[in-house]
Formats: C-alpha cells, sequence, structure tokens
C-alpha cells in the first residue's frame, strides 16, 4: 500500500547566485520516518499557485518554520526592516494552502513559521522582538552554538487540561525546544490556545471548528522526532490523522 503524501510550502533561498525553493531536511525526515508520510515540496511563487489543484493531489498539509518572517502588511501592521527577513512567495503559498485545507477538513501541521502563519491565515497578528516586552522572556536562540545544540536546549511549556493536544501529550508541563522572536500577538478568533510558555508566550494552537488534526506548535518537534517522546506523539498523530483522510477519499 502506497503511503500518503502531505504538501509542503517552500521558503524561497538564494544559493550560488540564484534563487532555489527549499526545505529543511528535518521536516521531511520527520514526515517520513515518524509520520510515516510522503511529502510534496510546493513550490513558492509571490503570485501565488493553483490552491485546490495541490490540495486535490495530497492528504495533509505540513507547514513549517523558516528563518523568514510573515510580512506584517498581512496582519495589518506597517513592514520595518527589523521585522525582517521576509519571503513574500512564501506568504502568497502557505496561507491560501492552510485556509483551503482547513475548508475541506484536511490535517494541518504548522510548526513555527507555520503557527504563526496559521494565525495569519485566520485573522490573527504576530508580535515581534517579544523578549523585548516587560516579562516575555529571550525566546532567541543563543549566539555561537552549533544546531545540535541548539535545538537541545528545553524550555517549560504548560499543556492545557481538555486541550486538543493533550491527547497525544497529557496535560501539564513538558520540555520542548521553542526558539522565536515573534510570537502570536493577537490570537485569531478560530483558534484556541492549547499550551504556553511561563512567561504566557503562547506556544501551541489548534483550530476551533476543524473537522480533524488542526494542530499549530511554535516549538521545533521535526528536530528530535525519532528520539523525543513528545515529538514523536505529535508527528505520529499527524501521520494517523493524514492515513484517515486518505482512507475516507479513496
Amino acid at each position: 500500500m502506497s503511503k500518503p503524501i502531505v504538501a509542503v510550502p517552500a521558503d524561497i533561498r538564494a544559493f550560488d547566485g540564484t534563487n532555489w525553493h527549499a526545505v529543511q531536511h528535518q521536516y521531511v525526515r520527520a514526515a517520513l520516518n515518524v509520520a510515516d508520510v510522503m511529502s510534496f515540496i510546493i513550490p513558492a511563487f509571490d503570485t501565488g499557485n493553483d490552491t485546490d489543484a495541490i490540495l486535490d493531489r495530497v492528504d495533509g498539509l505540513m507547514v513549517t518554520g523558516s528563518a523568514t518572517n510573515v510580512h506584517p502588511s498581512l496582519y495589518g501592521r506597517e513592514a520595518t526592516e527589523a521585522d525582517g527577513p521576509y519571503d513574500l512567495a512564501r506568504d502568497a503559498t502557505a496561507l491560501p494552502l492552510i485556509r483551503r485545507a482547513l475548508d475541506r477538513g484536511m490535517p494541518v501541521f504548522a510548526i513555527c513559521r507555520g503557527l504563526q502563519e496559521l494565525n495569519v491565515a485566520l485573522g490573527g497578528t504576530l508580535a515581534s522582538e517579544i523578549q523585548d516586552q516587560p516579562g516575555i522572556w529571550d525566546h532567541r536562540k543563543p549566539a555561537d552554538v552549533d544546531r545540535d545544540s541548539m535545538y537541545a536546549i528545553r524550555q517549560d511549556v504548560h499543556v492545557k487540561e481538555g486541550s486538543c493536544i493533550a491527547r497525544y501529550l497529557g496535560a501539564g508541563s513538558i520540555q520542548v525546544n521553542s526558539l522565536h522572536r515573534q510570537a502570536i500577538g493577537e490570537t485569531a478568533p478560530r483558534l484556541q490556545v492549547e499550551a504556553t510558555a511561563p512567561d504566557g508566550t503562547i506556544e501551541a494552537v489548534s483550530v476551533i471548528d476543524a473537522k480533524g488534526f488542526a494542530i499549530g506548535v511554535q516549538w521545533h518537534p521535526e528536530y528530535w522526532a525519532e528520539t523525543d517522546s513528545p515529538s514523536r506523539a505529535l508527528f505520529e498523530a499527524f501521520g494517523d490523522a493524514v492515513r484517515a483522510y486518505a482512507a475516507q477519499k479513496a
């Protein structure tokens, strides 16, 4: 039996004097090895894509993290250089895919930038440079640390009792690798807060009226998905939801 397929919107990256459509290896590796699904990388165009044509051919949507930020004009704010870098092609590709995937009842797993895109796609806003706000921790990655060490840094996150992700992770405190300088500002009306950091920063959400799995996390479950229990649980739950969606399509 063939594996189901998830769409993964690409970033635009510049290498060797030209632009590439790229997705970090950790995401597609976790999708394959833990969720047990294949990934189709969706090219990013600032003119957008044929969203329905893409979703007709896949069984889920995974929206990944990135070094870029959602453009502030998409949530009613003025863009500044300090809030960048931006990737308008990624924005134009990912946000319509999120909305239409939810309309179809397709499983959606949104990670880091993906969580922020999910919030903006549904009418929420983002807060920039959150470490400068009173009482908010510095969630940024430390300087001069290699990637494995960086993503091994853990912080407490409180999973709310009765939340969607509590089904997979249990309620209460868990340790996650959350690295970011932006976060959800105003929560979109269709989103429910699922988990928060001790400083109140929103670390996970679910879509209230979703027909199935539709979860966003600010942390990085993809990086240690094969060895970290909470990370594995989220990817396995996403994979189960994708298989169920594919089965009902057949």
